[in-house]
């Protein structure tokens, strides 16, 4: 069977770089708007927005996500840097929570608030992509992969590293990581932000990039909706290859027996970890869902390499792959086959793809890789819940390679940024869903998604004392906040970004149900 991996410290005062002007301006404008309502607000700043009364209010609150459907206050559909820091400064007056939107892909809806009632900035209109003469694209924080993705090579024959889905937005899949195939090669799509335009709580705007308010660039990069609304990304683009090797390998019988099928991913975990013949330019992921099986991913560099040296050892002792594709595309051919044949090009407004769904990440460190034991106990789960039973529901696992030889992503230090997975060998996603959008969502599907994480995890952290965590964005909802906050980030980050949200947002007006210091 044959499936497209879906990508679908504390701070000193002395050292806060938020501009006191800022602060000032923050001021002037409470006593300002004083016993204003919110609309009156944002209408006296000629802010565009909709609410609830408005014809395509529910259309534009509807979620990615059906399951966690919630009602916004407000939504703010700004055309400009101005509009959004009026509209900050609004809800800071009213005690409105804020959260940004730019693809709406969150899965725990934390891009309609996460809650009823907050102030949703949705910034569609931020579309601009333009590739400078360095080959820094400019890009607004409202575009979707797919266009980005067109936009720098049809300007310029470039490229980044970023996941397979063409209609994901920008922003949380930058400020959150960022993975795709080619993330081995050329780190996350966070890895490659150079410099950010942003909106702070107190309405400032400010650009922030390694030099410029490092606090915020350290931040930012891991947890941007606590800090700061980003409406600009400049992003470090790479040459795009002139041909890519696209291949997948599908296997027959991986669900009958769980110490077979462990042997099959014990195989694949050593061809990953072998520097001999693997490097930075292999990609790769697996995908299960209970039927099919298979591993795929992509190769920079010629066919006859990958045909002669890479999958002849990947595919020595395994069973006779069941299908196989393996293709020398073009740069734009291998993210469109990558998308499952979507086409990259995607609507900038009237976005209307939607899912029902529960899903949980498991971070598995480098420093352990997965052992026999946990992958038996894994497939054992499977075999006894997630094979014909109706209660499971449509599910999935992806396992994407994030580690091993060269792996750019392991390259970064772990402290550069609040990103805090850099350790990672694999990110597994678990994902349950239910084609019912209009019934409840089945609990039975929660408890397998959760006994799926459990299984895969539960063998090594106790009998080896592994510390596993989880990918932000693959959000889980839940997690309660410190939970959260020890997945996502661990004691050491999360220590630092309390203390920089207690300086630089000490109201909570960027908020959704995991944010620091909840």
């Amino acid at each position: 069977m044959f499936f497209t991996i879906i990508f679908c410290l504390a701070v000193a005062a002395a050292g806060l770089s938020v501009p006191l002007q800022g602060q000032s301006q923050d001021a002037t404008f409470r006593k300002r708007t004083a016993m204003t309502t919110l609309q009156d607000c944002l209408s006296a700043g000629n802010v565009p927005v909709r609410f609830a009364s408005s014809d395509d209010f529910s259309t534009l609150a509807q979620p990615f996500n059906l399951r966690l459907a919630y009602t916004p206050a407000v939504i703010v559909l700004p055309t400009t840097t101005e509009h959004v820091s009026t509209a900050v400064l609004c809800a800071g007056t009213n005690n409105v929570k804020v959260q940004a939107k730019s693809g709406g892909h969150s899965y725990a809806s934390f891009s309609t608030g996460g809650q009823d009632g907050s102030m949703i900035i949705d910034l569609e209109s931020f579309q601009d992509v333009h590739v400078d003469a360095t080959g820094v694209a400019a890009v607004g924080a409202g575009v979707r992969l797919g266009n980005l993705a067109l936009g720098i090579y049809n300007q310029a024959k470039r490229a980044l590293p970023h996941g397979t889905c063409p209609g994901v937005g920008i922003g949380g899949h930058a400020t959150h990581g960022g993975f795709g195939y080619s993330s081995r090669a050329w780190g996350l799509t966070l890895d490659t932000i150079v410099g950010m335009d942003t909106v702070l709580p107190n309405g400032t705007s400010v650009h922030v990039s390694e030099n410029e308010h490092p606090d915020l660039w350290y931040a930012l990069r891991g947890d941007a909706a606590d800090f700061a609304i980003v409406t600009t990304f400049y992003l470090q683009t790479q040459p795009a290859p002139d041909q890519v090797v696209n291949w997948q390998y599908s296997l027959g019988g991986m669900f009958s027996d769980a110490m077979a099928s462990s042997e099959v991913f014990q195989h694949v975990q050593n061809f990953a970890l072998n520097s001999s013949v693997i490097d930075r330019n292999l990609g790769m992921g697996i995908y299960l869902d209970g039927t099919g099986f298979s591993i795929s991913g992509t190769y920079f560099g010629d066919l006859d390499t990958f045909t002669g040296t890479l999958a002849p050892e990947l595919l020595r002792g395994l069973p006779s792959p069941a299908a196989s594709s393996v293709r020398s595309l073009s740069w734009l051919d291998s993210l469109v086959a990558l998308a499952n044949n979507q086409p990259l090009q995607q609507p900038t407004t009237g976005y209307d793809q939607h899912d029902d769904f529960f899903a949980k990440s498991v971070v598995s460190p480098a420093s352990h890789p997965l052992t026999a034991a946990a992958m038996t106990n894994y497939f054992h789960y499977i075999i006894q819940n997630g094979v014909n039973n109706s209660a499971a529901g449509p599910w999935f696992s992806i396992i994407n390679l994030y580690g091993g030889p060269d792996s750019q992503i392991n390259a970064v230090p772990d402290a550069s940024s609040a990103y805090s997975d850099r350790s990672a060998l694999w990110v597994v996603q678990h994902y349950g869903s239910t084609v019912q959008t209009t019934a409840p969502f089945p609990t039975t599907s929660i408890d397998f998604i959760d006994g799926l994480n459990d299984a895969l995890t539960e063998v090594m952290s106790r009998d080896d004392g592994v510390v596993f965590g989880a990918y932000q964005n693959y959000v889980d909802p839940s997690l309660t906040p410190a939970q959260a906050h020890d997945l996502y980030y661990g004691a050491e980050t999360y220590a630092r970004l309390l203390a920089l949200k207690d300086q630089v947002d000490p109201g909570r007006v960027f908020w959704n149900p995991q944010s620091v210091g909840n």
